[in-house]
């Protein structure tokens, strides 16, 4: 007689069943969870910027056309799960590897940003050429810092105006949040001044009869006479022997100065232009930088070269370099063989045309 076939009461079957039900649903969640908080979502190291006009919706397009994201089902969870649609924050976020969506959500969430670089290097000649290389770089629109640059109430603050504030600003690198405000930047601009200008330094300038200001304005002029470094101390020389000697600087790059750096070549008509920055009409320094002055040339002033150099004149050799006089008599002599040379490698680019036509 075969063996009767076990029944067990409905409610066990019942049982039996929700509890499969709820350990399926449990399985999915568990494994949605560790999937969205656990586990890494990200290929590789990515940064992003979220500005005041980005949407949720526009950062999950920017992770979907980018493929940075693994598994984007799991990021378009996080965000749901922590409001991003209406919680989202401004700033620059680093987002690494081994990050969760979770994670990289809650980021956003709450602000957790990583201060980038702001990287001021090169000679920066107007307000126009700062202002771009920090918007660039930064969230805050060129215009604005622009307009900070002109704005003597907001320059006032750190105790600089519109003429001299280039004085303020050292070429470095600045690490400060991507959404900083304009206060902010130039708040970091002067504190870093201040710290520049230490007793030392300070001690230094007065050992050449200047001021920091004086000495940021004599720096931009170095500047705008030569792009080689190992001259910088011996023009800072020149100025400073005309300037104890209250000669005129008669320094070409105040001129191009006038003109907004848009001539090529200074001629007699434009050293006629009527301007306190016009060093062929007024003796002593201008009343700010032409530039925003490299550190480099600061040093320079601070440590000028040995000598009684009152002239410079281009290299014959057109290598960059200029030669260094006491007299004017042979700077004169100097100055006549560059343009001897200038005149024949102007004849010779001439007749070499000339010869392919």
């Amino acid at each position: 007689m075969g063996r009767k076939k076990r029944t067990y009461p409905r409610w066990i079957k019942l049982a039996f069943g929700v509890g499969l039900l709820l350990f399926a649903v449990f399985s999915v969640w568990f494994g949605l969870y560790i999937r969205d908080n656990k586990m890494s979502n990200f290929r590789s190291d990515v940064v992003i910027f979220v500005s005041d006009t980005t949407t949720a919706d526009q950062l999950l397009a920017k992770f979907r056309a980018d493929t940075h994201c693994v598994n984007m089902h799991s990021l378009e969870r996080a965000f749901r799960k922590e409001d991003l649609a209406h919680r989202i924050r401004v700033g620059r976020y680093e987002i690494k590897k081994g990050h969760s969506s979770i994670e990289v959500a809650r980021m956003i969430k709450r602000g957790w940003q990583k201060p980038c670089r702001l990287v001021l290097s090169g000679l920066m000649r107007t307000k126009e050429d700062v202002a771009a290389k920090i918007s660039a770089q930064m969230m805050v629109d060129s215009i604005e810092i622009y307009q900070a640059l002109e704005d003597e109430a907001f320059l006032a603050q750190f105790g600089f105006r519109p003429d001299n504030v280039f004085s303020m600003i050292l070429p470095d690198t600045y690490e400060m949040y991507w959404n900083a405000t304009v206060y902010e930047i130039f708040r970091r601009f002067y504190v870093e001044y201040e710290a520049y200008w230490n007793e030392k330094r300070v001690a230094k300038a007065q050992k050449q009869g200047l001021t920091p200001l004086q000495v940021s304005v004599l720096a931009s002029i170095v500047a705008g006479e030569t792009y080689r470094k190992e001259e910088y101390p011996y023009v800072a020389r020149v100025y400073l022997n005309r300037l104890k000697k209250r000669m005129k600087l008669q320094a070409c790059p105040t001129i191009c100065y006038l003109y907004d750096y848009r001539i090529r070549r200074v001629l007699k008509s434009h050293l006629k232009t009527e301007s306190p920055y016009n060093t062929y009409l007024h003796a002593g320094l201008p009343p700010g930088p032409i530039c925003v002055p490299p550190k480099a040339c600061i040093e320079a002033v601070l440590n000028p070269a040995e000598g009684n150099y009152l002239y410079f004149s281009a290299n014959p050799a057109f290598d960059g370099t200029n030669r260094f006089t006491t007299s004017f008599a042979e700077h004169q002599k100097l100055a006549r063989e560059y343009q001897k040379e200038l005149t024949r490698r102007q004849r010779e680019a001439r007749e070499g045309s000339q010869a392919m036509k």
